[in-house]
């Protein structure tokens, strides 16, 4: 039989032995549940207990209640650390911390987006942070920064790699010294056009370098004339990408530039003092270079979509919609509803609200 013309294929039947296998399995997950849940509520943190811990974590990453039971174990072993001499303490903390940090890297690997993971490590780097003076808990925290690095080499697009990488520089910068902590967020920012470098469809890397350019432009107490060399340079960057004027990711991002044209928005932009005059400049200059894009690109809904919005910014600067210009975003619409069928009626919608 086949639905949609995909050939369905009848699952092969597991062998008697199989199934058995399966089942023995399952009663061994369900002996082993049990006894980590006796020995924690008879707090029996033993090393024997932290392993019985692993394996159940192992066998099923998603069980976040054992991720608890987890932290309950390693802080009894955190508090008997603590008993001995400070710097036997310490290093006692740091072999544990460690250790656990190795425990969870081939979880991660086969769990790349398992919430649980990468919210029990960032918990053990924190307690690295409360327990460790401030030098050991700074050079584990740039060990992980390491780590991720070479994490999103593998998975450039993981969006939980980013995020936590983002995480794992505040708390860098909290513990750095001032010698450490300046030029962070520049080596960041060079770091994700290093990526979308390598990858222009990085929609996760994009998404970074807004959040760092504000950063960048607020440490470094810009200019005006400052502010408006880094727009100039951002719309340079993103022109020379769309080479591939397909790549949605990027129109995300010359999206996000639009807004500092945007009256409404303007004064939380990277630009916030640019003129009416100015930002009309800038939104012509945008239509020009769009419009051109359509040369030999003419199937491609995203450049519509761009040439409907900077026009309504325009009407939205100069507080009218010219009849030209409301002529031309109806021809667009009417491209765009044959290029993008499944949204016609969003797009019917539109044009009847314009």
């Amino acid at each position: 039989m086949a639905s949609h013309g995909v050939r369905r294929f009848k699952p092969v039947e597991k062998t008697p032995e199989e199934r058995q296998q399966e089942l023995r399995k399952i009663d061994e997950y369900k002996s082993l549940e049990h006894l980590v849940s006796e020995k924690v509520a008879e707090r029996e943190f033993t090393a024997d207990t932290l392993k019985k811990i692993s394996e159940l974590l192992s066998r099923n990453p998603e069980y976040y209640t054992v991720w608890n039971y987890r932290r309950q174990a390693l802080r009894h072993q955190f508090f008997e650390a603590g008993n001995s001499s400070e710097e036997n303490a310490a290093r006692s903390v740091i072999s544990l911390i460690k250790s656990d940090l190795m425990f969870l890297m081939p979880l991660l690997r086969s769990f790349p987006k398992c919430y649980w993971i990468w919210n029990y490590r960032l918990w053990l780097l924190d307690e690295a942070r409360r327990l460790l003076p401030q030098s050991d808990a700074h050079k584990i925290w740039q060990e992980e920064l390491v780590l991720v690095g070479k994490m999103l080499t593998l998975d450039s697009r993981n969006f939980h790699g980013w995020g936590y990488r983002r995480l794992v520089v505040d708390a860098l910068k909290q513990l750095g010294t001032p010698a450490e902590v300046m030029g962070m967020t520049q080596k960041e920012f060079d770091y994700a056009k290093k990526m979308i470098s390598a990858n222009l469809s990085n929609f996760s890397a994009w998404h970074y370098r807004t959040k760092l350019i504000l950063r960048i432009l607020e440490e470094q107490s810009a200019s005006d004339d400052e502010r408006r060399k880094m727009l100039d340079d951002e719309l340079a960057l993103i022109h020379q990408a769309f080479i591939d004027p397909y790549d949605q990711s990027l129109w995300f991002y010359h999206q996000n530039l639009l807004c500092v044209f945007d009256p409404s928005v303007a004064d939380r932009t990277m630009a916030p003092n640019l003129t009416t005059s100015d930002r009309l400049q800038y939104i012509h200059t945008e239509i020009e270079a769009i419009e051109d894009m359509l040369d030999g690109s003419e199937d491609c809904k995203y450049i519509y979509q761009s040439l409907i919005e900077c026009t309504l910014l325009v009407s939205k600067l100069v507080d009218s919609l010219s009849h030209k210009n409301r002529s031309r975003i109806l021809s667009w619409l009417s491209v765009l509803k044959k290029l993008d069928p499944l949204r016609q009626q969003r797009w019917l919608d539109f044009e009847q609200n314009l």
